[in-house]
């Protein structure tokens, strides 16, 4: 069977737990089952006021893929704060994603502009590098942006896949969207960076996706298979994810 591309980003149970004071929905139980089902790995982001994943969970996540899923990923999504790099440092993820989000936002909805002051991105990559973790810059659809991301020392690209998420209702527009989606992976590709994409992915519109960029080694989703997982149940929007993805 074909290694899997998707890592599940369970922000979305988090937030669904956080609404009451209770242990349920759990996110290591779910994650679990994901694991089980065939991900590659679990994505979150651990946001400053703690509105959906918590640093608690962080620490339990990391421990329970240690101990029952060893060859599985826990990716680590954040702006590279002191605080965050601090996370970063005691757990040690298998990766990093740098996020230019302010703390405010509701989601991460745009890529690195590597036109301005990047110093400290610079040096939370050395640190991160330091610590053995495997480090990835989130950028928008823009074939310009990996060289500035290689530059850097990042070993990892995740493409912003948003805007072509968006046009789900409008092919034309998806196809240009898709086009700059594509065109950024090729780039990156070619400079030896890992590609990775995510947001607004479907089942529906990873396979456009992967079958003119099928060198991406992750795709990190966490609405839309949040969305899809409440009809099908977790493990099999597992199966219908992958098989998207045209791994199974």
């Amino acid at each position: 069977m074909t290694p899997s591309r998707l890592s599940v980003n369970v922000n979305a149970i988090a937030m669904l737990r956080n609404r009451r004071d209770l242990p349920w929905p759990s996110v290591t139980g779910l994650t679990a089952i994901a694991m089980e089902a065939g991900a590659k790995g679990i994505t979150v982001h651990p946001r400053p006021d703690e509105r959906h994943i918590r640093k608690t969970d962080v620490f339990e996540l990391s421990e329970m893929i240690e101990d029952r899923f060893p060859n599985k990923e826990l990716c680590l999504e954040g702006y590279p704060s002191d605080d965050f790099l601090k996370l970063v440092e005691e757990a040690r993820p298998d990766q990093v994603l740098f996020v230019p989000d302010d703390p405010d936002q509701t989601t991460s909805d745009h890529g690195w502009q590597f036109d301005r002051d990047t110093s400290r991105l610079a040096d939370a990559i050395a640190s991160a590098k330091d610590w053995a973790v495997t480090v990835s810059l989130f950028c928008d659809p823009d074939p310009s942006a990996p060289k500035h991301a290689a530059s850097l020392g990042a070993e990892r690209i995740e493409i912003y896949t948003g805007p072509y998420g968006a046009c789900y209702d409008d092919p034309a527009k998806a196809e240009i969207e898709l086009t700059k989606v594509v065109e950024t992976a090729q780039v990156a590709h070619g400079l030896d960076l890992g590609v990775n994409a995510g947001h607004d992915l479907t089942v529906e519109n990873i396979p456009a996706l992967i079958a003119r960029a099928p060198f991406i080694r992750e795709m990190s989703i966490g609405h839309g298979f949040t969305a899809d997982a409440l009809i099908y149940g977790f493990a099999e929007s597992v199966r219908r994810f992958r098989t998207a993805m045209g791994e199974i």
